[in-house]
């Protein structure tokens, strides 16, 4: 089924099935999970093609693609969880996050589904917080509850444990980076626990699945996608609240930094981000009228883009050309085609054989490298 400019898609069970297996295939990510089923037309038309695709992108065997039974068990597992695993459109799976073209196309949910369909701001910043940070980030999360926001944030220790506690009455999601029987950090089982009552979690990640470093950064542009803006309290150079920033801005969202102490390095990345063009904000009327105008705006789901469709007879001086463009650094799409003098479908079919094969690594910014 493919996803509807508007209004709300509700999959069949036989559908939900076919979406679990490609996603979980290897080598399927969001993008390439919404070309695969624009071009084919449904996730098990998609399915049938794996093998031959990888083949043409090099792989020696393809990759692994999961099967009936694996799904079937999946959605028994999530059942007895109380997760369910819903689409874009479907009741449950946050608006905004649906609007954007990485979206999952299937997000495990648990907990007060109606609270991931209210207008969300996410609140993040370092786990080895100070005092003021904490305190500051509660009473900022307890007002925007107020205000009629839910906040959202990633679990951890820190700022993110502190936004999430001063929210429990007025709704609190927390984004998590592994499977939903995979609390990280583990002593925050309990506080989670406490959220579901009223609030939410949400995880792309499979049952089972235990979070590694990668998966932070994933389980970031989560955090920021299923919100209007993300307001970082305090961030050290290089902290994951400034990749949540980074990805935020990407995505359109509105970033907001807390300023703090120059001599306090938790204060570093948070008073970097205002002079490269953060909103800085002191309370949480700061946010609440930045973020009004956007309110506003209807939010509609879209179609893949079918202006540049997927050519799937690329000839074999395109793909060796293509091919040859590539290398370990990341080049864009638009320098990917015009460098190779062919059509946006013939490179984004070769692109997508080659991701199948395993030999093509996707970064933010639409920018591509192989493996």
């Amino acid at each position: 089924m493919a996803i509807e400019p508007s209004g709300m898609t509700q999959l069949q069970d036989a559908e939900r099935i076919d979406w679990l297996r490609l996603i979980r295939s290897d080598h399927i990510g969001p993008r390439t999970f919404r070309s695969l089923v624009s071009h084919f037309g449904s996730a098990g038309a998609a399915l049938e093609r794996l093998p031959d695709l990888a083949r043409r992108g090099g792989a020696a065997r393809p990759g692994r693609i999961c099967s009936e039974d694996e799904a079937r068990g999946e959605l028994a597992r999530c059942r007895q969880l109380g997760v369910s695993l819903v689409a874009p459109g479907e009741t449950g799976y946050p608006p905004r996050l649906a609007a954007l073209d990485g979206a999952p196309p299937l997000l495990g949910v648990r907990g007060a589904l109606a609270v991931l369909m209210r207008p969300m701001m996410a609140v993040v910043g370092s786990r080895n917080a100070s005092g003021a940070g904490l305190k500051f980030a509660a009473k900022l999360a307890h007002d925007l509850g107020q205000a009629g926001f839910v906040i959202a944030s990633g679990l951890a220790r820190g700022i993110d444990q502190a936004a999430h506690r001063a929210s429990l009455g007025s709704g609190t999601a927390a984004v998590l980076a592994g499977g939903h029987d995979k609390v990280y950090p583990p002593e925050h089982e309990d506080l989670l626990a406490t959220m579901l009552e009223s609030g939410s979690a949400i995880s792309e990640m499979a049952l089972g699945h235990v979070p590694r470093a990668r998966d932070f950064p994933r389980r970031n542009r989560l955090i920021s996608g299923i919100a209007l803006g993300v307001v970082v309290v305090e961030a050290a150079h290089r902290s994951g609240s400034l990749i949540t920033a980074r990805i935020a801005a990407e995505q359109g969202r509105e970033v907001f930094a807390v300023p703090g102490s120059p001599l306090d390095p938790r204060a570093a990345g948070t008073n970097e981000l205002i002079k490269q063009g953060a909103t800085l904000i002191t309370e949480a009327s700061d946010v609440i009228n930045a973020v009004a105008p956007i309110m506003e705006r209807p939010i509609e789901l879209h179609e893949p883009d079918r202006t540049e469709p997927l050519d799937f007879e690329p000839d074999a001086g395109d793909r060796a050309r293509i091919v040859e463009l590539l290398g370990p650094s990341p080049i864009g799409l638009d320098d990917l085609i015009r460098m190779a003098a062919t059509s946006p479908g013939i490179v984004r079919t070769v692109l997508l054989e080659l991701e199948l094969a395993g030999r093509l690594e996707r970064h933010g910014g639409g920018l591509v490298s192989l493996v």
